[in-house]
């Protein structure tokens, strides 16, 4: 066991963990942010995906250990009210089905538009690649995302 001090949603949280401990079961277990999912377990599906230092990673394949000084965010962390554009662009093309992995998409989605306010058809294709929806909303997801570039 060892102790870290994580930047989560602007707040600092100390954990007494396992160093290999992946940061989806910090976030969830240890820290009871239950808003990112278990989806694969081997970083392919992306339901896991919450944003380090604004950058998309995959939480469950990624060790608390390589966190560092990197400030973590979450779906929890991207707007209390749930008002973020991207989130409100979500409701507006009525992207979620099930929603299981609505919030790794999402979380996804903000790291592209923090890197790129203004991205294409195709980087958007490419950027959202990794994460798997089993309801088939990619075309809703993109117009979603594409709205949100339009109106930044």
């Amino acid at each position: 066991m060892a102790k870290y001090s994580i930047q989560v949603n602007g707040k600092t949280h100390e954990v007494d963990v396992m160093d290999d401990m992946p940061l989806l079961w910090v976030l969830r277990d240890v820290l009871a942010m239950k808003g990112t999912k278990f989806g694969c377990g081997k970083a392919l599906c992306g339901a896991c995906t919450v944003n380090l230092d604004d950058t998309a990673i995959r939480s469950c394949s990624f060790p608390i250990s390589a966190v560092g000084k990197g400030k973590i965010t979450t779906i929890e962390g991207i707007s209390e009210e749930g008002n973020h554009p991207v989130q409100q662009a979500w409701e507006k093309y009525v992207v979620p089905q099930c929603g299981y992995c609505q919030t790794g998409q999402i979380m996804n989605a903000v790291a592209l538009l923090k890197s790129n306010s203004s991205p294409s058809e195709q980087e958007i294709e490419q950027a959202m690649q990794g994460n798997l929806c089993r309801c088939g909303t990619y075309n809703r997801i993109k117009e979603a995302i594409l709205s949100v570039a339009a109106e930044s």
